[in-house]
């Protein structure tokens, strides 16, 4: 029998109208969804691919548990162990959907699956999904990068800084627990800053500034830094 392929499929930031139309066909023609969560109810990912794939919820399912945490140990033996149940799929002839949001290329767990499926010698394909920055800019109506300006994507959980030090804009994602820090840092640099929350979900809520931005908001709040701007 021949083995299946594993597709790696970025379901974008949380509207479901933002799945793009491969994305949609891939999950509709593949023989199982992998999910990065124990059970489909826990799972953003896949919550927003149900609502622009319906047939998904008759589909075989692969719950894979990808720990929230820095324990390289941990991570390394679920990552494994992730790969190889996805691998035994395919060596059964299934084609494997494993969904992500945002874009499986930008700080997507889905990859450490990935990487080892593909040096074992596996079929892969990426599918792009619309990043959670891009998706936060247009409900903002404002632009990254323009003329000249580098655009850097910062994970914020690690040192901002010297981040915010940087020329042009800056994406800080997956504040977190930080969001308190982080929301000083801005203020003591003068940044034109934005927030988006639940980007495209339910609950979505906007900040225009950095004093407007609510320290408890959730794990899916994405900060747009501009550089300070004078006269």
């Amino acid at each position: 029998m021949n083995r299946g392929t594993l597709y790696g499929v970025g379901v974008g930031s949380g509207d479901p109208e933002l799945l793009t139309m491969k994305a949609v066909r891939v999950i509709r023609e593949a023989d199982v969804v992998a999910i990065p969560a124990e059970t489909p109810e826990s799972c953003v990912a896949y919550r927003i691919a149900a609502g622009a794939v319906g047939e998904i919820s008759r589909k075989e399912l692969l719950c894979v548990a990808m720990p929230m945490t820095k324990d390289r140990a941990l991570l390394e033996k679920s990552h494994d162990e992730g790969a190889r149940r996805v691998m035994a799929c395919l060596d059964a002839g299934k084609n494997v959907a494993f969904l992500t949001l945002g874009d499986v290329a930008v700080y997507s767990t889905y990859l450490y699956i990935h990487k080892r499926v593909a040096a074992a010698g596996y079929e892969t394909e990426l599918v792009s999904g619309i990043p959670s920055f891009c998706a936060a800019a247009a409900v903002l109506g404002i632009g990254l990068a323009e003329t000249k300006e580098p655009l850097h994507i910062i994970p914020a959980t690690y040192g901002v800084e010297e981040a915010l030090e940087l020329p042009g804009t800056k994406v800080l994602m997956k504040s977190g627990k930080k969001l308190g820090a982080v929301k000083e840092a801005l203020l003591r640099s003068g940044c034109e800053a934005y927030m988006v929350e639940n980007c495209g979900m339910e609950g979505q809520r906007v900040f225009r500034s950095a004093e407007e931005i609510d320290e408890s908001a959730g794990y899916y709040s994405l900060l747009i830094v501009k550089e300070e701007h004078h006269g």
